[in-house]
């Protein structure tokens, strides 16, 4: 089953990190459907309404805070602007990120956490560097692996699986 907001019907469905179903969360079908958002825009930002958007989703505020706090931040490639008050509005703006490849695997070299990891796949996605099936097999071998590897081994298998991947490209 399917879902996403569209003018107030919600639906979604997709596959968690580790490649089974999942059922999406509250905060998962408002991060949805703000990104659509976001594809859709003529510009690189969109204005919303807490308020508004609480309505919709039926919740209170704070969750769209709480979405905007954790799934919309400047590591993940936005910027939330936000002014209070009766005319007040979120405006949630995408940054240019286009990563360099070089860039990336420098990353890789100090570490990362889980989390870092899997931001690191999804921004990969996002610019389209790579594919949706090529990070979900990463991910499964991440997460396979994630209770036997500290952050520098969790660094290099990211690393290595990268650069083969860019490799089988060529």
């Amino acid at each position: 089953m399917q879902r996403k907001i569209n003018r107030g019907i919600i639906y979604i469905e997709g596959q968690g990190r580790s490649g089974e179903e999942k059922m999406a969360s509250l905060s998962d079908f408002i991060e949805k459907y703000i990104k659509e958002l976001l594809e859709e825009a003529e510009k690189d930002f969109v204005e919303l309404q807490r308020r508004e958007l609480a309505e919709a989703f039926r919740c209170v505020p704070s969750q769209i805070n709480y979405v905007l706090q954790t799934r919309f931040t400047p590591e993940k490639g936005y910027i939330v602007e936000s002014r209070r008050g009766g005319g007040g509005y979120i405006r949630i703006v995408r940054l240019e990120v286009n990563p360099d490849w070089e860039l990336v695997m420098d990353k890789l070299m100090t570490g990362v956490t889980e989390e870092q990891a899997f931001v690191i796949l999804d921004l990969l996605v996002d610019e389209e560097v790579l594919l949706e099936e090529e990070a979900r097999i990463i991910g499964l071998i991440l997460k396979q692996e994630a209770d036997n590897l500290d952050e520098q081994m969790r660094a290099t298998l990211l690393r290595a699986l990268l650069m083969l991947i860019e490799n089988l490209r060529r």
